[in-house]
């Protein structure tokens, strides 16, 4: 430890710039990624402020399985809709695979009220939360009893 304090004492200026290159980071990567949800309070964010959401995931991963209610802008075409998107004025929660992706989408949005899923579909999914989607229509009408026997 006394080395350490007389390296800082020794070499200020190098000490410095390691300062403030680590303050940049974190604050630029905290801006990047956008303010996150946890899967529990985005289902209070639809109920009680009419939350809106947005599926940012290429259409045939969306048509697997997505959250209800959730409408798919693959990440492709947000550019193309930004004008679209900024006109809502309910909270928009951004969705994608792991929310990493997400967090990029909503600095391209740049509007106060968007967040992003904290890990996507797979912390949706790991937090027991289900998804709808062709596949869940296809299995249902599979093992939907019968009637007549």
């Amino acid at each position: 430890m006394d080395r350490a304090l007389e390296f800082m004492g020794n070499h200020p200026f190098l000490f410095g710039i390691l300062a403030v290159l680590a303050v940049l980071f974190f604050t630029i990567e905290n801006k990047r990624s956008g303010k996150k949800i946890s899967p529990n309070t985005l289902g209070m964010m639809v109920n009680s402020q009419n939350a809106q959401l947005i599926d940012i995931r290429p259409k045939k991963k969306f048509e697997t399985g997505f959250i209800q209610g959730s409408r798919n802008i693959p990440f492709t075409e947000l550019t193309n809709r930004l004008e679209e998107i900024r006109a809502i004025e309910a909270p928009i929660i951004i969705v994608c695979d792991m929310g990493v992706q997400a967090g990029a989408a909503v600095q391209l949005i740049g509007k106060d009220n968007v967040y992003r899923l904290d890990g996507g579909i797979g912390g949706w999914q790991a937090a027991g939360m289900p998804l709808v989607g062709a596949k869940d229509v296809q299995s249902a009408k599979k093992t939907k009893p019968s009637l007549h026997k």
